[in-house]
C-alpha cells in the first residue's frame, strides 16, 4: 500500500516503513505529524484518486531529522565591469518516517 502526499509545493510517494525527505516543516525530532493532503491511495488492486484530495485519508509520520541539502554556489559575473559576486545556499529539509497510511 502506498499514497501520494503533497507537502509544501511538491508531491511525494509514501510507503509504510520508508523515509521521505520533504521541505522543512517546523517540528521537533521525534514528533508525530499528520499529512492530510493525500492525493492518491493505492492498495493491491484498488486505487482511490482524490479530487483534489482523498476524503478521510491521512498519512501518519514521525520526524526523524532536520537536515540541510548540498551547498549550491551562485556566481554572478559581468565582464569588463569588475563585478564579481559569489554566494551560496543550502536548502533545509525534514526527514520523515512513514508510520501508517489511513484510507
Amino acid at each position: 500500500m502506498y499514497a501520494v502526499v503533497r507537502s509544501g509545493v511538491r508531491q511525494y510517494r509514501a510507503e509504510v516503513g520508508s523515509t521521505i525527505l520533504v521541505e522543512r516543516i517546523p517540528a521537533k525530532v521525534g514528533e508525530q505529524l499528520e499529512l492530510k493532503d493525500v492525493l492518491l491511495v493505492a492498495d493491491d488492486d484498488a486505487v482511490k484518486i482524490g479530487q483534489p484530495t482523498v476524503k478521510k485519508a491521512k498519512v501518519l509520520a514521525t520526524v526523524v531529522a532536520q537536515e540541510k541539502g548540498p551547498k549550491v554556489r551562485i556566481v554572478k559575473y559581468h565582464p569588463r565591469k569588475r563585478y564579481r559576486q559569489r554566494s551560496g545556499h543550502r536548502q533545509q529539509y525534514t526527514r520523515l518516517q512513514v508510520d501508517e497510511i489511513v484510507a
